[in-house]
């Protein structure tokens, strides 16, 4: 009787197994047919970083709500439509752009860059997008100065590593004391205001701008017309040269279709 049971027991147990074995077998057909009939899934786009300088205007600038505003973020937004690109806008500090570049930390720059032989060599710039000068920020009340060399004795304020800063160490000597740096042009002109510094040295349109929105300030501006003119660009690493195309291409889109003189006249008037 014994016996009888055990080979009855395995017998089932050897059934129950093959047809646990066949659900199985047909479960994996199922999974693999679902699996091979299911659509892929689609590379998420690739999002551009782009470094900004966050307090310049009217080229950019944090708003109330934090976000960064200005004629280089919107020539940028339409510029990324233009060529079918996605923007990411990170502020940066200026000191640091081309570092933040050359890491891979940022895709691009665009906040007022003058285009230098020296920043040739580390970075590679669109086609010029704007041109500006430097200009003298002064006191209202101070009418000694009306070139660059009368700021020989003075005290002179200007942005860390802008072409404003090499102008003065030019007439003031690269390691003079009477250069006081800042982290931003508008600090630079505060410490005008408060009597810090004699003069402010930095580009003209962005001193214009603090004027023009600081009516209390009592500033004033003088033009050197020794002053070179610079153009600006848009900045990406050497080994990108594809990208480079494509932003030149948008560019010269840009302004044969107006759209580039529509956004500068929101800025800079016609």
């Amino acid at each position: 009787m014994i016996k009888m049971f055990s080979r009855h027991a395995r017998a089932l147990a050897l059934t129950a197994g093959f047809v646990g074995m066949l659900g199985l077998a047909a479960c994996g057909k199922q999974e693999d047919k679902s699996a091979a009939g299911a659509a892929p899934q689609a590379a998420p786009a690739r999002v551009y970083v782009v470094g900004v300088e966050s307090a310049y205007a009217p080229f950019s600038s944090e708003n109330e709500q934090k976000e960064v505003v200005g004629f280089d973020i919107d020539i940028m937004k339409a510029l990324a439509k233009k060529i079918g690109i996605e923007v990411k806008f990170v502020p940066t500090p200026f000191e640091g752009f081309f570092n933040f570049l050359a890491q891979g930390d940022r895709d691009l720059l665009i906040s007022a860059i003058t285009i230098t032989d020296e920043r040739k060599k580390s970075v590679a710039f669109s086609e010029p997008y704007f041109v500006a000068t430097q200009t003298i920020a002064l006191p209202a009340a101070d009418t000694k100065v009306s070139k660059m060399t009368d700021l020989k004795p003075l005290t002179v304020g200007t942005q860390s590593a802008t072409s404003g800063d090499e102008l003065v160490q030019q007439v003031l000597g690269k390691n003079s004391a009477k250069i006081k740096r800042f982290d931003s042009t508008p600090l630079a002109l505060k410490e005008l205001e408060s009597g810090g510094v004699d003069a402010v040295v930095a580009d003209e349109p962005v001193v214009k701008n603090y004027i023009a929105n600081n009516p209390n300030s009592k500033l004033r501006t003088v033009t050197d017309p020794d002053f070179p003119k610079e153009d600006y660009g848009i900045a990406v690493r050497k080994d990108d040269p594809e990208l480079l195309a494509r932003i030149n291409k948008g560019l010269a889109e840009m302004k044969a279709d107006g759209s580039f003189a529509a956004i500068s006249a929101q800025y800079f008037g016609k």
